[in-house]
């Protein structure tokens, strides 16, 4: 469908520029009266030309990123929603972005459903703008008819996931960061001040006080093998980082980590909480419950809790209720086990999936706060402790030999 370049005027006399698609142009200045704009100027060569081009780049245009995908999802929601054909809403969006490879990638996919694609499928051609499970809850949209309400579910579980990735991440960045500081500080201390001053003290033949003994011990053996023991770290790192590659490694470690009593407790609810949201956006969007418990399953990030929830599907599959077969895997939050087998005997099972993911979602920010806010001095309590206590290695010499010199 061609795409026009307009000028108009709204009814308050205020000047509009913007592209419009539309068979012709006489209707497409009767679809701007109808948008209740005065047209003043109409150009197809431009919008039409910049169209073709920008279709023949998508292919190398870069893919659409994960922080761009909630409010695309959003707009085009609220334009499906408004009764635009599904090809002028992205046919709009794309035209109206101001980011190439958003433009170029949704002219692609515009372009496949003129073609007479499925929306799902069109996007399936750019598996990496467009992943799995957003596809899926396309789908579903589609299949059930009511695309327009899907996709704006679709917008808001994005950005649902999008804000607990950022929080468990900012929950995580500040304290090791500020123990990294701490750490460097103190070891600045051990190996480049504390060897100056205790030198001083070597001249004379008096016992050092026990916590001074410790102290240079401390600092000789920084000297000596600091650089090792931070060459030992970086590769414990990489091996670390390589063994969560393999299966098998990532599982145990996984398992692990549910075990810890705070970490555990968080890593639960961040995955209980993207996994119901997601759960309920496709039960919601009309997805089967077995398709829409595989593609929940995908935004687990604990292996271990994924593993236990390919159990669940399978005993779903079989005929078992789906509260109590996650009851059985016992790798998710119980309050949000008791709700979704209240929302299953109510027959709100979707409702109480989102209720349940944005109480886990708060307990996890509440329960992120607190934690950070007792670590953060911790972490200053225990600098200045070392600190002080290098202190005190210092002046109980001084004061030793002060008290021998004047006797």
């Amino acid at each position: 469908m061609p795409s026009f370049d307009y000028e108009a005027v709204d009814a308050q006399g205020r000047a509009r520029k913007g592209v419009i698609t539309a068979d012709t142009a006489r209707l497409a200045r009767q679809e701007l009266r109808r948008l209740s704009l005065t047209p003043v100027a109409l150009d197809a060569a431009s919008a039409t030309k910049r169209l073709k081009t920008e279709a023949g780049k998508a292919d190398k245009a870069a893919r659409i990123k994960a922080r761009q995908l909630p409010a695309l999802t959003r707009q085009l929601s609220v334009l499906i929603g408004a009764s635009i054909p599904l090809e002028e809403a992205i046919g709009a969006i794309a035209l109206q972005s101001d980011q190439p490879g958003v433009r170029q990638r949704f002219l692609s996919v515009r372009e496949r459903v003129t073609e007479g694609w499925r929306f799902a499928d069109a996007l399936g051609e750019d598996r990496k703008s467009f992943p799995d499970l957003y596809r899926a809850v396309v789908a579903a949209g589609e299949t059930s008819g009511d695309l327009g309400p899907v996709l704006e579910r679709l917008a808001t579980m994005l950005e649902k996931n999008s804000a607990m990735k950022n929080k468990a991440l900012g929950a995580m960045i500040y304290p090791i960061a500020l123990a990294l500081v701490a750490g460097a500080v103190v070891s600045a201390l051990m190996t480049l001040v504390v060897p100056k001053i205790i030198a001083q003290f070597e001249a004379f033949d008096a016992e050092l006080p026990l916590v001074t003994r410790i102290v240079i011990g401390v600092s000789e053996f920084l000297g000596s093998y600091g650089l090792y023991m931070i060459g030992a770290v970086v590769l414990g790192g990489i091996a670390f980082w390589q063994a969560m590659r393999t299966p098998s490694m990532k599982l145990k470690i996984d398992e692990a980590m549910l075990k810890l009593p705070l970490l555990g407790r968080l890593l639960r609810g961040l995955d209980g909480a993207r996994f119901a949201r997601t759960l309920a956006t496709l039960v919601s969007g009309g997805a089967p419950l077995l398709d829409a418990l595989r593609g929940a399953k995908q935004t687990v990030g604990n292996s271990f809790i994924k593993n236990k929830l390919d159990a669940v599907i399978v005993q779903v599959r079989e005929g078992a209720s789906m509260a109590a077969s996650l009851k059985r895997a016992n790798v998710l939050p119980s309050m949000m086990l008791h709700m979704v087998a209240a929302g299953e005997r109510a027959g709100s099972v979707p409702a109480m999936l989102d209720n349940a993911a944005s109480q886990l979602e708060d307990e996890f920010e509440t329960t992120s706060n607190v934690a950070l806010r007792l670590l953060e001095p911790a972490i200053i309590v225990i600098m200045g402790g070392v600190v002080m206590m290098i202190v005190v290695a210092i002046l109980l010499p001084m004061l030793q030999l002060n008290s021998i010199a004047g006797q």
